[in-house]
């Protein structure tokens, strides 16, 4: 490369600022859709399982199928069987085919059967005797055609009802002529054990459901002459009460979750509007302000009026940024007064180094090298008390506060001051404070320096063999602190601004320089950090005459 090329300063990339998409559905209205359905879909599940209703509506149809089938069973035993063997009786077959008939007309959705001894039928309800041999009734209805939507529910319901516990499905049999399967009879022996034997226990219904969603029932019951049983009667009806029950219930219990779903979606959409939606939007403005939005940044007053935890953490947001910002202000003034006083001492080097250039005189030479000496001792105090004010809050966000006794600490100073003082020229330091102590919240080392600089600055300004009173009190929750010396006082006009960086108010025949005019300002960070507060006033007499000045330093105690 060449001498005397210059590289142009590559251009940083630009970092693209973020923004915060609003969904439709974001995630924390998933979370609050799950959390409030769940709850809802577990209650209708449990709902819609209604094994032990659909038992209670099933044992009431066996209940009355068997009643039937006994007022049968005693109508065929007393008007069907031949007793002309009275140890023997038999049923004719002839008559009770025709009286099964005519009892099952009423009910025409009921089949009857009717078995002799041996297993053989003798009966039939829906067996007639026509001109060209015995002609078969048709069965049983057609169920019910509720629709494909209806039927698809019906069929998940079905599915899920599968994967729960519950009593063990109905063996499901093919009553169509076309099938050809087999169709369901008692066990006719058993039935005589038990009747015989006067066995007061029943043969167990049978509950089955066909490949047509039909539901049948059961039963079957001896008859009995003389205490002979003399065959079985089996009955079968179609239990589409049971069905159109259930039916009921679960339709009315989907409705009533479809409405309670559509209900707990519009509040969980409320709910994210409410929520997650202006969080969003904090979120974007302190973006914008990140990325120098502006010092409100998209901030809405509107979320700063809310009375709830998002108005609370918009507060707490808006309080941040203006804190913030007053830091960044804070810092830029600091900055321009830094520059600002480095450039006295500076401007006086410069002038005394080309003064020294042009003169010859030893005298004048050392006169102006002591000038540039004091200017660089000058510059160096500044720079140390500048380096320690701009590292005094984060150094105060670091540490923790515990509890500190003050008059401890007012009691080590004034051995200190003892120790070295001048008792002909130097002012002496009394303590006046309670004799048990007074514990404050601070921290230990930036408590002394607030003390060193207080009483140091009461020294400067009070005259020889003079008084520094130290008074420590409660003051209702609060430590007061007061520092008092017999000095000239603090003009009125500037009382308000003792404690600004860098303002200096130095007693008569001090040389220049000697302060940085941080002390104070320094001081006032420290107790505002510490969350107190710090004042001066002028002490006057009866006569209002000004006899010295008082700092006075407030912290939370213990």
């Amino acid at each position: 490369m060449p001498e005397g090329t210059i590289l142009a300063a590559q251009p940083r990339a630009a970092v693209p600022r973020p923004r915060f998409r609003q969904r439709w559905v974001s995630p924390l209205l998933r979370r609050i859709l799950l959390v409030n359905a769940l709850p809802l879909a577990l209650l209708v599940v449990s709902l819609l399982y209604l094994d032990q209703y659909q038992n209670g509506l099933l044992e009431a149809q066996v209940t009355a199928l068997r009643e039937q089938a006994r007022v049968f069973a005693g109508a065929l035993g007393e008007s069907a069987v031949n007793t002309s063997d009275p140890k023997d009786p038999k049923l004719v077959a002839e008559v009770a085919g025709s009286l099964l008939r005519r009892l099952t007309e009423p009910t025409p959705d009921a089949h009857a059967k009717l078995y002799a001894p041996d297993g053989t039928v003798l009966a039939d309800s829906r067996m007639r005797e026509g001109p060209g041999g015995p002609i078969t009734t048709d069965m049983l209805p057609p169920p019910v055609d509720r629709g494909p939507v209806l039927r698809m529910i019906g069929s998940i319901y079905d599915k899920v009802l599968s994967w729960l516990p519950h009593r063990a499905p109905s063996t499901t049999v093919d009553l169509t002529p076309s099938a050809g399967g087999p169709d369901w009879q008692p066990d006719v022996k058993e039935e005589l054990r038990l009747s015989s034997s006067g066995n007061s226990n029943e043969t167990a219904p049978y509950i089955r459901r066909t490949r047509d969603d039909r539901l049948l029932v059961t039963v079957a019951v001896p008859v009995e002459r003389d205490k002979h049983t003399v065959g079985i009667i089996s009955l079968t009806r179609e239990a589409r009460e049971v069905d159109e029950s259930l039916f009921t219930v679960r339709m009315s219990i989907l409705a009533l979750f479809g409405m309670a779903l559509a209900l707990t979606v519009l509040l969980s959409w409320y709910l994210s509007l409410t929520i997650a939606r202006p969080i969003l939007r904090l979120a974007q403005a302190a973006a914008d302000m990140r990325e120098g939005g502006g010092r409100s940044g998209n901030l809405a007053p509107a979320l700063l009026k809310r009375r709830d935890e998002v108005g609370a953490l918009a507060s707490a947001l808006a309080n941040s940024a203006a804190a913030l910002w007053e830091r960044m202000d804070a810092t830029e003034r600091f900055a321009a007064d830094v520059a600002h006083e480095l450039k006295n001492p500076l401007s006086s080097i410069r002038s005394a180094i080309e003064t020294l250039r042009r003169i010859e005189d030893i005298d004048r030479q050392r006169q102006l090298l002591t000038i540039i000496a004091q200017d660089v001792t000058r510059m160096d105090r500044l720079i140390s008390d500048v380096s320690d004010a701009s590292r005094l809050d984060a150094e105060l966000s670091r540490v923790t506060i515990e509890p500190i006794d003050v008059v401890a600490i007012l009691r080590t100073l004034q051995q200190l001051d003892e120790a070295t003082r001048d008792a002909e020229q130097d002012p002496r330091l009394e303590v006046i404070a309670p004799p048990n102590g007074l514990s404050v919240w601070a921290v230990e080392d930036r408590l002394v320096q607030v003390l060193r600089n207080l009483i140091g600055n009461a020294q400067s300004f009070s005259p020889p063999r003079g008084r520094i009173i130290a008074r420590v009190r409660d003051a209702g929750g609060m430590a007061e602190l007061c520092i008092e010396d017999e000095g000239p006082g603090i003009p009125d006009a500037n009382l308000e601004h003792i404690f600004d960086r860098f303002y200096s108010e130095r007693p008569t025949g001090e040389k220049f320089g000697q302060h940085s005019g941080l002390g104070l300002s320094i001081s006032r960070q420290i107790v505002e950090a510490l969350h107190g507060q710090i004042s001066a006033e002028n002490r006057r007499d009866g006569a209002g005459r000004v006899v010295g000045a008082r700092f006075i330093v407030r912290l939370p105690m213990v």
